[in-house]
């Protein structure tokens, strides 16, 4: 069933953002296509706000297979590194969609921020995302990151959530390195999509539950692989042995309800998690800043997450 169409939002100006999109919401992610989708988000980046002044931006490649990635760093001393992926329906996104957001988390946080520009479906379907992330976190602890890195922190929003918390898994399950925390922005984390939320806010909120189920049929053509724990973190069987979590999820968002249940999940495998829903927010509010104050602040709250994460006695 379908929650109130007029539940209210954060702020008056996300109030009048999905008024908008409500009005005219455009032709599905699945009529459009990856290359047009990739194209339109390319033309909204350009047009954004460029993000604010940072000591040192450098773009390298990372990783046996020499995956692109962009080094953020507030200051030229070495310390915490977050590794960032992007969301984007593991179609779209890119450096460039994310600039922005990665430098205001590497000077909201004060860590360093490796973003990776990782292969995208329908080109390169699963795994290749997953290698390329565990390839370049193994890269980071490896002492790859130029000038040095400290702890590691893996974090992704949507479906960027879903690949952090894949190479999490998958790092545990070989050996390591384990990152020393995980941050969770509104992800992808049961490509079934068979969590309530899915049909409860699955129109007119912004993001609609048909566009991730075109991204995930993009990404994993074969509807029987979708339930599998190598894709759909979720349907994990143990969660034990994972870095500590922030998970963060978003009240109106068709993702919120798997979000919530893979955070209860970690907690109930004794992993320590930090667990909140924003009230009256959107999907991707990290990369609405500039829209809307109540969006900002939500990102403001995460950079102050990954800062108490790297403040822990644990990570030290």
């Amino acid at each position: 069933m379908a929650e109130p169409i007029d539940a209210p939002l954060a702020d008056a100006e996300l109030t009048a953002f999905i008024k908008a999109v409500r009005q005219d919401p455009g032709p599905p992610a699945r009529v459009v296509g990856a290359v047009e989708l990739r194209r339109a988000q390319r033309l909204r980046a350009e047009a954004r706000p460029p993000g604010p002044g940072i000591a040192h931006v450098e773009d390298l490649t990372v990783g046996p297979a020499g995956v692109g990635a962009r080094l953020y760093r507030p200051s030229a001393r070495g310390g915490p590194l977050v590794v960032f992926l992007h969301g984007g329906m593991w179609t779209i996104g890119d450096l460039e969609s994310h600039d922005r957001a990665c430098r205001r988390l590497a000077l909201g946080a004060g860590t360093a921020v490796l973003s990776v520009d990782f292969r995208r479906a329908p080109e390169h379907p699963w795994p290749a995302a997953v290698d390329d992330c565990v390839d370049a976190i193994r890269w980071a602890a490896a002492g790859g990151v130029p000038g040095g890195a400290g702890p590691i922190v893996v974090m992704g929003d949507s479906s960027g959530g879903n690949l952090a918390a894949l190479a999490c898994l998958r790092l545990r399950d070989e050996g390591g390195p384990l990152p020393a925390a995980q941050v969770l922005l509104y992800p992808n984390t049961d490509l079934t999509l068979s969590c309530p939320s899915t049909r409860s806010k699955g129109t007119g909120w912004g993001l609609t539950t048909d566009d991730v189920a075109w991204g995930a049929e993009q990404w994993v053509p074969d509807p029987a692989r979708r339930a599998d724990p190598e894709v759909s973190p979720l349907h994990a069987v143990d969660l034990g042995g994972l870095p500590p979590a922030v998970v963060v999820t978003a009240e109106h968002d068709p993702l919120r309800d798997e979000g919530d249940a893979y955070a209860a999940r970690l907690a109930a495998a004794d992993v320590p998690v930090r667990h909140r829903c924003e009230a009256g927010m959107v999907h991707g509010f990290l990369t609405l800043d500039t829209l809307s104050p109540a969006a900002a602040a939500a990102g403001e709250r995460v950079f102050a997450d990954v800062t108490d994460l790297l403040g822990d006695v644990r990570f030290r």
